[in-house]
């Protein structure tokens, strides 16, 4: 998965109708392992752009966004957040998510 920065993320969401940003900090447990589920999604969905960012380094995003705790999983459709995921569940629940 790639780094984005908030450009990035505000550029992919307008060029793409779903586009998925995986939100994260480094030193969170919880986030590790959802960084492998990520991993897995990104390999059985290619066609929806997904990016990750260290929100240690996006507060104005995560301020923005209402963002409550990491790992924070944001799901833009047509330019428009339409969920924030932050119980990842399992590869499949998150897999339903995105397929649409």
């Amino acid at each position: 998965m790639e780094e984005w920065t908030k450009q990035h993320w505000e550029q992919t969401i307008k060029q793409n109708n779903l586009v998925a940003f995986y939100l994260y900090t480094p030193m969170c447990g919880t986030c590790a392992v959802a960084s492998k589920m990520m991993e897995v999604i990104e390999t059985l969905l290619p066609e929806v752009p997904i990016g990750k960012a260290n929100i240690n380094f996006l507060e104005e995003l995560a301020f923005d966004n209402q963002i409550e705790s990491v790992p924070c999983l944001l799901i833009s459709n047509n330019g428009e957040i339409v969920e924030k995921v932050y119980a990842f569940q399992s590869v499949p629940y998150l897999y339903e998510k995105l397929k649409k």
